[in-house]
Order: C-alpha cells, then structure tokens, then sequence
C-alpha cells in the first residue's frame, strides 16, 4: 500500500506504456510541448467534461472525478464515471484519434477502473474508451491480462520515478512522428550519436584485432 506522499500522475500511466522516454519527460524533467495532435484531445476532453453528451434518465453521470489506488500507487482523475440504477459503474476515457495498435489507452483505463473499484468497494468488468475519430466508444473489458499489464506498467512507473532516470530514445516513426516532444526528445539525433559510435566501435577494433 502506497502512503500519500508515494502516489504518482496517473496519466503516466499511459505515457510509460506508450513510451517510457515520454513519460521520463514530461513526469520526471516536467518537459511538456503542444502539436496538432495534443490541441485536438485537449478540445475532446473539453467537450467530455462540458456536459454535451446525452445520458437516458435514471443514469447518474459525474465528470472529471477524482480518484486514486493505494494498491497501484496513483491518483487523477476519470473523464466521465457513469452509475447506472442497477448499481453497475463504468468509466468512459475520451481520446482523439482511433483505437491503436498498442494497448497505453486501454491499460490508463484499467488503471481509472482499480481506483474506482478501491474507492467504491464494487467490481467493474469493462469500461470505453470514445475515439474522436470514430465517434464511437470502443468497450474494453477489464480482464486478468490486462489488469495484470496494468499493474506491471505501475510498478515500472514507480521503478523510474525511484531512479530519477531518463530512458534512451529508440526511434519509432509510428510513435515518434506523432508525439509533441520529439524535438525535445531528439531520437534522431541519438540514434546517429549510437551509430557513429558503434561504427567507431567497430573500426577500432578492426585496426587493432586481438591475438
């Protein structure tokens, strides 16, 4: 059980899973940067917690609710938590582009549902995720592997803060060439600075072979 002082973003959940450098950033060196991309899921969040949506009656709906796991260590907030009259409770995360490939939008809602399941003492099997894009929620069901991939990332998360370490960049053009902080993270450049290097490397050691 975490104490108070111990709890950590909960949004760097989805940032570690997504890219540990990115969460090292932004968590640890408080490095952040606007594009396109980051204008367009503020604008979404916007509207999720204005209120626009439309709920059938008997439904209680609260929006950016504060929640927090003493198991996980983490604390933040859900877009929109929804209690329905037959006592099932369901987080609802909203996100700009489209279901992804990797599961960092999956894992930030598992890690949203723990907190509520902690907080409120029921069970929660599954939650959505509306993309922007699509204009449609997404469900996702909340079971022992991705609970599990919750957890891990957690521990990993909390791992990194304890180091005060920065991962090194690996170059990802699918993840990369969306993510605002790339001309602060620099992966091109690190990556030359390790091929340069290891090609020095090897010419060294071709100009003086070992017996």
């Amino acid at each position: 059980m975490f104490d108070d002082d111990q709890l950590l973003p909960l949004s760097a959940v989805q940032h570690h899973l997504y890219c540990p450098r990115q969460a090292a950033l932004i968590h640890l060196e408080q490095v952040w940067a606007e594009n396109r991309f980051t204008a367009e899921g503020n604008l979404l969040h916007e509207k999720a917690h204005m209120g626009e949506d439309d709920y059938p009656p008997g439904m209680h709906v609260t929006r950016t609710m504060p929640v927090v796991s003493r198991t996980l260590g983490i604390t933040g907030q859900c877009d929109i938590v929804e209690f329905h009259a037959d006592g099932l409770v369901v987080p609802v995360e909203y996100k700009r582009g489209k279901p992804k490939s990797h599961r960092a939008d999956e894992v930030q809602l598992c890690a949203q549902a723990t907190c509520l399941e902690e907080m409120l003492q029921v069970n929660i099997p599954q939650g959505y995720i509306f993309y922007g894009q699509r204009k449609r929620r997404t469900s996702v069901t909340f079971d022992e592997a991705l609970r599990s991939l919750t957890a891990d990332t957690c521990k990993a998360i909390h791992s990194m803060f304890a180091s005060q370490r920065t991962p090194l960049a690996f170059y990802e053009a699918r993840k990369c060439d969306q993510c605002s902080l790339i001309h602060h993270c620099q992966p091109h450049a690190l990556r030359l600075k390790r091929g340069a290097a290891a090609w020095f490397t090897t010419a060294l050691a071709a100009q003086n072979p070992s017996d």
